[in-house]
């Protein structure tokens, strides 16, 4: 029992300085816990919320993998695995990065199936399939089954994917009807920004930006 509320009282303070971003410090205290709870759930997660903030990917990745295989039906654990690993991919060279691209998508889906409304883990699937070339498995069309995926759960996502495609491929005509119908629904920040920066950066629209940015700001 005062070992139990030892590791309590060590996890608060964890907590505090995690919350004021002392992150070296919280990661020694973090990591002072998990020597004595090697499987702890809630340690585990704070680490890789600290080596994520410090964009130390491969960290995150490996505290993951662990998390998905402590707790394997949990969805947000293969997404955030995945998601690691995308952005370790973005660090090192090419090959290396796409010989981590199975273990992503597998990943992803593997989200999926565990939490069928899981949006982000299909989001990830789109921007995978629009980033890889296609000789590695990049695929429009398989970029579009999980924008109709999307659409089917959440109009908004559906058509902030399809626009997010069409941007990608520089059709900015169709990528505005889409940005504009998710607005039209969404009213957001992000509906908003999706459809600001396509006026401003790619049609160059400046009138067309400051007007949407009027009608939103007075709203």
């Amino acid at each position: 029992m005062p070992f139990l509320l030892w590791s309590q009282s060590n996890f608060e303070k964890g907590e505090k300085l995690f919350h004021a971003k002392k992150y070296k410090e919280a990661e020694a205290v973090f990591e002072k816990n998990l020597k004595h709870y090697p499987n702890d759930i809630k340690t585990l997660e704070r680490l890789a919320d600290i080596s994520a903030e410090e964009k130390q990917w491969e960290k995150t990745a490996l505290y993951y993998k662990k998390l998905k295989q402590l707790k394997p039906t949990e969805a947000d654990y293969f997404y955030k695995y995945g998601g690691s690993l995308g952005m370790r991919a973005l660090q090192v060279n090419k090959i290396k990065a796409f010989g981590m691209v199975d273990d992503m998508k597998s990943s992803f889906e593997k989200a999926i199936a565990l939490d069928p409304k899981h949006l982000p883990a299909r989001w990830a699937l789109i921007e995978l399939y629009l980033q890889l070339p296609g000789i590695v498995g990049g695929s429009e069309s398989k970029a579009l089954k999980y924008s109709n995926e999307l659409a089917k759960l959440s109009p908004v996502d559906g058509y902030l994917s399809k626009g997010r495609i069409d941007e990608y491929f520089k059709r900015y005509d169709s990528a505005e009807k889409n940005y504009k119908k998710a607005h039209e629904i969404g009213n957001s920040k992000v509906t908003f920004q999706k459809l600001y920066n396509l006026y401003l950066n790619k049609l160059k629209e400046p009138k067309k930006a400051q007007e949407l940015k009027r009608k939103f700001d007075s709203k």
